[in-house]
């Protein structure tokens, strides 16, 4: 565990089986992590039934913002405008008053607010969800897996600079590869996005000395042996995260190196933002509170930004903005 101070702000009404499930996933977590400090995002009822489950001592650690709105898993993400607790916990990271947020809560709500709260990074239209999975040979990151439903070429591109800064920072990876996830591996396979992405991402000024090795196909997922970093839509890419997720459930569970995560980071925002599975279990909470903080402690999120900043900025090109808005995204 590394050491440091870490303020976690979370969303006690985000999720399915919220807030059970995201009391005992933070009462873990606490337990867990000596250094972890929690501001507790939600009814006071609620906040009340997880502090009287703590010790003296772990109890100076956590303190409360009364909010009792949520934004429901069926909401539009517009929701996230109002004074809800996904939103009150994000203020709590762009006033100082937290460093990162957790919530279960619906991808789109929690995105809005996040990109409304803290605002988005210079250059990046639309943030990215980035998942870190095991992989035969090392992690493999797999951006993006629901921060973006259907981008256009440029935001592919753009996102392939994110996820190989990400690898570098968060997972000390050396000189990243980067794979654009296709149908085969053979120059011009896949749709039109594909297609017309691989020339964008080859162009991309990838920072940390990453290179981009092409096509890769779903298989180099699960190797890690042809890239570090798979790039593909938000769509594609949570699809392919729950079907690995229910691989698992057929083989009566993940393997001892870990199973599909159940929590993502948020790129291309200004904060430290944790998205966790709507349908997350305790563990999964705790591992996404775990996320939130180490992501902090390595300040990855400024480091990220700052690889980004330093990268050359592709020219704009007509069609670069194309991407079309879904009903779990709004425009911002």
């Amino acid at each position: 565990m590394e050491p440091g101070t870490a303020r976690i702000a979370v969303d006690l009404l985000g999720g399915d089986d919220a807030p059970a499930v995201v009391v005992d996933g933070a009462l873990w977590a606490m337990r867990a992590d000596p250094d972890l400090h929690l501001l507790l995002v939600g009814p006071a009822e609620v906040a009340d039934g997880l502090i009287g489950a703590l010790d003296p001592v772990q109890r100076t650690r956590v303190t409360v913002r009364p909010v009792r709105a949520a934004v429901g898993m069926a909401d539009h993400p517009v929701a996230a405008r109002a004074d809800s607790t996904v939103r009150a916990a994000v203020t709590a990271v762009r006033d100082g008053i937290a460093d990162a947020v957790v919530s279960a809560g619906a991808t789109g709500a929690t995105v809005t607010a996040a990109a409304l709260g803290l605002g988005r990074w210079p250059h990046v239209r639309r943030p990215a969800l980035v998942a870190t999975l095991p992989a035969v040979v090392g992690p493999v990151v797999l951006l993006d897996v629901g921060g973006s439903l259907e981008p256009g070429p440029a935001t592919l591109a753009r996102h392939a600079v994110l996820g190989a800064a990400y690898a570098a920072v968060a997972h000390a990876v050396a000189e990243p590869r980067v794979g654009l996830l296709s149908v085969g591996t053979e120059g011009g396979k896949g749709d039109r996005l594909r297609r017309t992405a691989a020339p964008l991402l080859a162009a991309a000024p990838l920072p940390d000395g990453a290179r981009y090795v092409g096509l890769v196909e779903g298989y180099d997922i699960a190797s890690g042996a042809r890239a570090d970093v798979v790039v593909t839509d938000g769509f594609t890419g949570n699809v392919l995260l729950k079907a690995i997720e229910g691989a698992y459930a057929l083989a009566g569970g993940p393997p001892a190196s870990g199973g599909a995560p159940r929590a993502a980071a948020l790129l291309g925002v200004a904060g430290t933002v944790v998205v966790c599975h709507g349908a997350a279990r305790a563990d999964d909470v705790a591992s996404g509170i775990a996320l939130a903080a180490h992501l902090w402690r390595r300040r990855a999120t400024d480091t990220v930004s700052t690889l980004l900043d330093r990268a050359p900025q592709a020219p704009a090109k007509p069609g670069d903005h194309a991407d079309r808005t879904t009903d779990t995204e709004v425009s911002l």
